[in-house]
């Protein structure tokens, strides 16, 4: 081709050649500034597109990522300029301008399956096996030091010039991913629009109502079956001014019913303005009846108890509780081991979504429980915000990794590089939560026999 000028789709169409390290047909041709413009704009849409279809939560569009990750585009012109030749020889490409189309045309299928990777693992239709963080990076620069030694070829560029420019580009390249790794989409975690729910308003009929419920989660338990592994459940969420509490209880409760035959013998304890007429109010004192009902109907020495509680987390390891205009005390783990104690039961799954919860680890574990904690004493766990639909503890464990096994020790070690990259996506200032499990010598065979029968039907 020696035609001046070229129409878009075949810039595009030799770009893509380019791609695949094959010459790029264009001759002499020059790319108008309306055609380069029309091919940043379009490839850098797709870009953002697909970077939004990589984050499956609710995300919020950073433009000054989009923005920062365009620094380098003028160094790599300013590079392409002084190191390409001048004239042409031949009937091949020549000029930064035509070099520039058909390399930022020549990027996007590296660039689209890096980013279709990205959506695989933000879905978790691939295996985490912790490759996938530095795989991606490499793969694109192996795939664009390759493009650009191929193009910058064609364009007659002196062996020097070429391995300078490829030398530079790569540089640039790992400088935006090591200095400049943000991305134009991220996890929306803003609080600063947060949403209280109304307040419960307080009437003789409230009281009667939770007396109600109180008397029908209890009635409703079912008995223990003579030979069967139980498994009987606590869920208690105390603190009402955030809705992922609620949200999260309620989905640890279907968890347990409909995927560990539990339907029937779990009792879900809430502190929220929608449920004051629904579920039984989550204090202590209804947490230590809970588990006293729970207890006369079980088998306290061969069946499960599994107790989940989800709260803000206090540095004194309380959880956090409120349900205005009530006072509600809080929930300490000594508390909760005495009245398990003075139950009887044996064998125990306490579960703790808060902030330093692996504080509770030694006042509740023992050979006859597993604890699991959603970070340990000293840091914060994550997605506990007025717009979270679930915290990340809650969601990478018992949402995503329970739903495809029924061990949980599986499902959290399988969650533990989920909860690390999204803790990391959002900039979680004070480290990694570092979620914690202790498993009792005695607990593991019961829980194991559990697993078989679930396993089995």
């Amino acid at each position: 081709m020696s035609e001046e000028r070229l129409p878009l789709h075949l810039w595009v169409r030799e770009g893509l050649r380019a791609a695949f390290l094959l010459r790029p047909r264009v001759g002499a041709a020059q790319p108008r500034a309306i055609e380069l413009l029309a091919l940043v704009v379009t490839w850098t849409a797709l870009d953002v597109a697909l970077d939004r279809l990589a984050v499956p939560d609710d995300a919020r569009f950073d433009l000054r990522a989009l923005l920062l990750s365009w620094w380098s585009a003028g160094a790599i012109v300013l590079l392409a300029w002084a190191l390409l030749p001048r004239g042409g020889d031949g009937d091949g490409p020549r000029g930064v301008a035509a070099w520039f189309a058909l390399w930022i045309t020549a990027l996007v299928p590296a660039n689209t399956a890096i980013e279709l990777l990205s959506i695989a693992q933000g879905y978790e239709l691939l295996p985490d096996s912790g490759w996938t963080d530095w795989v991606q990076p490499a793969l694109a620069c192996v795939w664009l030091v390759a493009i650009t030694i191929r193009l910058t070829m064609h364009f007659a560029a002196r062996p020097l010039s070429n391995a300078a420019l490829t030398a530079g580009l790569a540089a640039l390249f790992a400088v935006s991913v090591w200095q400049f790794p943000d991305r134009p989409w991220v996890v929306d975690t803003d609080e600063t629009s947060l949403q209280r729910p109304a307040g419960m308003q307080l009437s003789e009929e409230t009281f009667e109502a939770q007396q109600a419920l109180w008397k029908q989660a209890v009635a409703n338990l079912a008995a223990q079956r003579p030979g069967v592994v139980d498994l009987y459940g606590i869920v208690f969420s105390p603190y009402a001014d955030d809705d992922v509490f609620l949200r999260e209880g309620t989905m640890v409760t279907k968890l347990l019913e409909d995927r560990f035959d539990a339907a029937g013998r779990v009792i879900q304890l809430a502190n929220h303005a929608s449920t004051a007429d629904s579920l039984p109010w989550a204090t202590p004192q209804n947490l230590e009846r809970a588990i006293d009902a729970v207890g006369a109907k079980m088998d306290r020495e061969h069946d499960v108890l599994f107790i989940y509680l989800t709260s803000h987390g206090a540095d004194d390891f309380r959880l956090v509780a409120s349900n205005p205009p009530l006072d509600v005390d809080s929930v300490s783990p000594g508390e909760l081991r005495q009245a398990l104690d003075n139950a009887g039961i044996r064998n125990r799954v306490i579960v703790v979504s808060a902030c330093y919860s692996g504080g509770w680890l030694g006042p509740i574990a023992d050979e006859h429980t597993l604890v699991m904690t959603a970070s340990d004493a000293t840091h914060t766990s994550y997605g506990c915000g007025a717009l979270s639909r679930l915290t990340f503890f809650g969601r990478a464990v018992f949402d995503q990794q329970l739903r495809r096994t029924h061990s949980l020790e599986d499902a959290f070690k399988a969650a533990m590089p989920q909860i690390r990259k999204r803790e990391e996506s959002v900039g979680k200032d004070d480290g990694f939560s570092d979620p914690q499990i202790l498993v009792g010598d005695k607990i593991r065979p019961v829980l194991r026999e559990l697993e078989q029968r679930l396993d089995a039907h």
